[in-house]
């Protein structure tokens, strides 16, 4: 089958960049070989996203000893890339059919996260934080290929009559902006989001749809924030450069001005930076909230972390999907005719298809990198 794979070695992790399209063996159901195949599922994928994630590895920014650990651990030499998914059910194993009612035909898409359903975590109701979860894709193949093998423990119904299959392929980063924008009430609130990229972009419609009544974003990329006006956000704000004290501190001014002179009741920090973390946190009221999604490698430092404590403003964490919490509330929130986010996503961010949607048959390396950085998101089809 063919697979969009990262096929370099280790020691050539910063000589190269990319991925390789290849044909490489496909994934089979075979219970006596493999016991665990009972709970597995075959599936031909119909869309899939290319995510940040896939971004960082293909420009080899993120995820190195992720990948070549698994690699080792598990004997593989190269990695099938992708975790966002909307595929077809093509054989299901015994368990996935009789507990999970999978069968051939259905259509679903993913979490990315395989949890493990037996560490603490996993056992009180957090599998998005389980301690022993693989990421597919990453830890192991995931989707850009003619077919993946799957758990039907992770699988998520999808009717494509309902949700547009572009829009229905995306729900896992989808999902990331609703876990973080419903980790507080955002009812009534006033919100400034750091990092227009696509997921912030996700998290101003998702943040609206929740109930945020004022919604502030800033980005260093002024075709991020055209985009979040698009959408319908309050305000923009353009950051000049990052690394830049003085910049970031006229951002914290504007939105504290804008805000009473106090602040935002909540930001959400989507950009990954020390600086821009900072200026999150102090650019909420007192009594405010921060959210944290952004991430980078390496040491952060608060400068100020008594303001925290004396301000009593609230950090909280976000990582992946609450499951299947978080999807209940996506669902529901896609099918609403009133937030219209499936037409939001497609029309805006997704440019109504138009340089977004890219033929998985005709992967062009050179086309293709053209393509992930004009776009926020981009969509391949099978």
């Amino acid at each position: 089958m063919k697979a969009l794979i990262l096929n370099s070695p280790q020691k050539n992790w910063d000589l190269t960049h990319g991925m390789e399209m290849a044909e490489i063996p496909s994934p089979i159901l075979d219970e006596k070989k493999y016991p665990e195949d009972a709970n597995k599922t075959l599936i031909k994928p119909l869309y899939a996203g290319f995510c940040g994630s896939d971004k960082s590895i293909w420009f080899r920014k993120a995820f190195k000893d992720m990948i070549f650990n698994s690699l080792d651990l598990k004997g593989g030499s190269y990695r099938v890339c992708g975790h966002e998914l909307l595929g077809e059910i093509l054989e299901t194993g015994s368990v996935a059919e009789r507990h999970y009612g999978y069968k051939p035909g259905d259509i679903v898409t993913t979490e990315s996260h395989i949890f493990c359903g037996k560490c603490h975590q996993c056992q009180i109701g957090e599998a998005h934080v389980c301690s022993n979860h693989e990421i597919i894709g990453i830890t192991t193949d995931g989707c850009f290929a003619d077919r993946v093998k799957l758990p039907a423990k992770e699988l998520w119904r999808t009717d494509i009559s309902k949700i547009r299959p572009e829009v229905a392929a995306i729900q896992e980063p989808l999902g990331n902006a609703v876990h973080a924008c419903s980790r507080v009430d955002l009812r009534g609130k006033s919100v400034a989001i750091f990092g227009c990229g696509t997921i912030g972009l996700f998290s101003v419609i998702v943040a609206r749809a929740l109930g945020a009544a004022y919604i502030i974003g800033t980005d260093t990329n002024p075709k991020n924030l055209a985009l979040a006006e698009k959408l319908g956000i309050d305000l923009t704000i353009k950051i000049p450069e990052e690394n830049n004290p003085e910049a970031i501190l006229s951002v914290i001014e504007q939105i504290r001005k804008d805000r009473h002179g106090e602040g935002v009741d909540a930001s959400i920090e989507m950009a990954g930076s020390n600086d821009v973390l900072n200026a999150a946190i102090a650019s909420v009221r007192p009594g405010g909230d921060i959210i944290l999604f952004g991430i980078a490698s390496g040491d952060y430092t608060i400068s100020n972390f008594q303001e925290i404590v004396m301000n009593g403003k609230s950090l909280h964490s976000v990582v992946g999907r609450q499951v299947f919490k978080t999807w209940h509330i996506l669902n529901n929130l896609l099918l609403s005719k009133e937030t219209r986010l499936q037409e939001k996503i497609y029309e805006v961010i997704l440019n109504k298809g138009i340089g977004t949607l890219y033929s998985f048959n005709k992967f062009n390396p050179k086309e293709f990198e053209e393509s992930i950085q004009s776009h926020p998101k981009i969509v391949f089809k099978f």
